[in-house]
């Protein structure tokens, strides 16, 4: 099997298990992590606009428009990239994959993912407890989408056909 191609091995409920377990604790501290980052971020856009309005004599003010996006973009831009992950994810072994067939998932799939995921957040975030109730561990936005969050080492061994309930056709 190519490492790179679309076609992955049907998924057993050990596999599942396998490849979602103790996700829902990495989540929790990717986010922190994400967190800090994107402040760190906002911190760094905030003082560029900051020199930006001061140079051109206030009529750059209006570029602080852009600082509410900056949380939107990160998570759009980081798992619609080739890691498929925020770099609070890979950090930690995380990655985001299509539910259906476990390939990268589409833009279209990040964008709503990532709407889904602020429009949770401004519900007070409540949602996020759906997680704890699922199959796969997944969060509303991560149903809504279709896509799934499995641990970066057990996805690679499941894709070489080491995982538990994978059929291994090298194997003999």
């Amino acid at each position: 099997m190519n490492y790179y191609s679309d076609e992955y091995p049907s998924v057993s409920p050990e596999a599942e298990e396998y490849l979602t377990r103790r996700v829902i604790a990495r989540r929790v501290v990717a986010w922190l992590i994400d967190l800090v980052l994107i402040g760190c971020l906002v911190a760094a856009l905030w003082v560029l606009c900051l020199g930006f309005g001061i140079l051109t004599l206030g009529l750059g003010w209006p570029v602080f428009g852009v600082l509410p996006f900056v949380p939107f973009c990160y998570h759009f831009v980081f798992l619609a990239g080739p890691l498929s992950a925020t770099p609070g994810q890979a950090l930690l072994g995380l990655v985001v994959r299509r539910n259906d067939d476990l390939s990268r998932p589409t833009p279209l799939q990040a964008l709503l993912s990532t709407g889904i995921y602020y429009a949770t957040l401004a519900t007070s975030g409540l949602l996020l407890l759906l997680t704890l109730f699922t199959v796969r561990k997944r969060t509303l936005h991560d149903l809504l989408s279709g896509l799934v969050v499995v641990r970066t080492r057990a996805f690679d061994e499941f894709l070489l056909g080491k995982a538990p309930g994978v059929w291994n056709p090298s194997y003999r």
